[in-house]
C-alpha cells in the first residue's frame, strides 16, 4: 500500500523559477510559483543551486526541438536538464536510495535511463523537455534520477557534467564494457569545436591517454586547447580541408572516434578522416540540419568504403555516469566553465550560449 505523501514546505511559501513558451530567447519569464508541498513514495526535494546550460536548451525555448511527440507545440516548461543541489527532504521508501539530508547531488539527463541502450520510453523522462527542468530555485526527483557528487567537485563544476562528461564519455567508450574504456595513444579522438561536449571529451581523452586533435575557427580557443592537453589543433577556416589535415597527422590511419557535433555541414569530411573500422559518434548539429548545397551526403557509401559505425549519442545511463564520475575524481578532472551568470539573467545567459562565442560550459548560479 502506498505511503501517504510526506509535507516538505509550505503551501504559503513560493519560490521563483524561469518557464517559456517555446517562443524565443527573448520571451523567457521569471516567475514566481508556490514551493513543492508534498513528496511521494520515493521522491526526494532538492534544494538547486546551479545549472549548468547545453545547446539543447536554447533549441527548447525557440521551440525548434522537435524529438518528442508528447509535446504540444508553445506549452509551458522549464527549461535546463542540468543541475547540482543539496537534498531537502527524503520522501517515502527511499531508504535504499544511499541518500540522505544535506547530500549534494546532480540530475541525469533521462530520468529512467538507469543502465543498457536507452529506449523509447525513457525520452519521455528527459529533463527539460518533455519533462519540466531545473532552472528553479527547488525541484521534486525521483531518487534514482540522482547521482552523489564527488567532494572535491564545486556545485558549479558538477552541475556541467550530466549531459557534456556523460555525452563525451558515451561517444568514446559507447561499445566498450563498464570499466574497460579504450585507453593508449595509438587511439586517436577528433573533437569538433570548443563547447561544453568537446571540452569535456578532450578532458576524458586526456585522462584516457589517447591522442587528441582539436578543431576551431578561433586560433585563441585552439590556444585555450592546447592549455588543456590537446595534441594537435586544425583551424577550419584556415584550413577548410581539415580532414585532410587529420589524415596527414595520423599517417593516413585517420581516427578512432570522431565527436561529431556540428552536422550536416561537416559530417562528410567526418567520415572521410575516421580510421577504418573507427566510429563517429553523432552528438548535435550547431552546424545546422541540412547538408550543403554542393554536397549531398551518401553516407551508406561512406560508411562502407572505411566500414565505419555511425552511431548516435543520446547522453547515457545513470551506471556510466557514475562510472565516468570515478574517472573524474581518480584524476581530479575539473570542468572548464567559461562565464557563470546570476540566477536573474539567466535568460541572457542563454542568449550568450546561442552566440557560440564560449569555450566550454556557461554556468546558472540558482542560489
Amino acid at each position: 500500500m502506498p505511503s501517504a505523501p510526506l509535507l516538505c514546505c509550505s503551501q504559503n511559501t513560493t519560490m521563483k523559477q524561469w518557464v517559456t513558451n517555446q517562443d524565443g530567447l527573448d520571451k523567457l519569464r521569471l516567475v514566481d510559483t508556490p514551493e513543492p508541498s508534498q513528496l511521494n513514495e520515493g521522491e526526494v526535494l532538492v534544494k538547486i543551486h546551479c545549472v549548468s546550460l547545453n545547446f539543447r536548451d536554447t533549441e527548447v525555448c525557440m521551440g525548434l526541438y522537435g524529438h518528442h511527440k508528447t509535446i504540444t507545440p508553445g506549452s509551458e516548461i522549464i527549461p535546463t536538464s542540468d543541475c547540482c543541489g543539496s537534498v531537502v527532504k527524503l520522501g517515502p521508501e527511499t531508504g535504499d536510495s544511499g541518500l540522505k539530508e544535506g547530500d549534494r547531488v546532480v540530475s541525469i539527463f533521462n530520468q529512467t535511463h538507469l543502465t543498457g541502450q536507452i529506449i523509447e520510453k525513457d525520452m519521455a523522462s528527459g529533463l527539460g523537455l518533455p519533462l519540466s527542468g531545473c532552472l528553479t530555485q527547488y525541484r521534486v526527483f525521483p531518487a534514482y534520477g540522482l547521482v552523489k557528487v564527488p567532494s572535491y567537485l564545486s556545485d558549479e563544476e558538477a552541475a556541467c557534467l550530466p549531459v557534456a562528461a556523460v555525452t563525451a564519455w558515451m561517444s568514446i567508450n559507447s561499445f566498450q564494457p563498464i570499466g574497460q574504456p579504450i585507453r593508449g595513444k595509438d587511439k586517436v579522438v577528433v573533437l569538433q569545436g570548443t563547447g561544453g561536449v568537446s571540452i569535456a571529451g578532450l578532458q576524458v581523452a586526456k585522462a584516457l591517454g589517447l591522442t587528441t586533435i582539436i578543431t576551431s575557427s578561433s586560433d585563441e580557443k585552439l590556444k585555450r586547447a592546447k592549455e588543456l592537453g590537446a595534441d594537435h589543433t586544425i583551424n577550419y577556416k584556415k584550413e577548410p580541408n581539415w580532414d585532410e589535415a587529420v589524415l596527414e597527422l595520423t599517417n593516413g590511419r585517420g581516427a578512432d572516434v570522431v565527436l561529431e557535433v556540428s552536422g550536416a555541414q561537416t559530417l562528410g569530411k567526418s567520415f572521410r578522416c575516421v580510421a577504418f573500422g573507427g566510429l563517429i559518434s553523432a552528438i548535435g548539429y550547431v552546424s545546422g540540419k541540412l547538408d550543403a548545397a554542393d554536397e549531398r551526403i551518401n553516407a551508406n557509401v561512406l560508411a562502407l568504403v572505411r566500414n565505419v559505425t555511425f552511431k548516435g549519442i543520446i547522453n547515457g545511463p545513470k551506471d556510466r555516469f557514475e562510472e565516468v564520475l570515478r574517472l573524474y575524481e581518480s584524476k581530479q578532472i575539473q570542468p572548464v566553465i567559461d562565464r557563470t551568470f546570476e540566477f536573474e539573467q539567466a535568460d541572457e545567459a542563454l542568449k550568450y550560449l546561442f552566440s557560440g562565442n564560449h569555450f566550454g560550459k556557461i554556468v546558472v548560479k540558482v542560489q
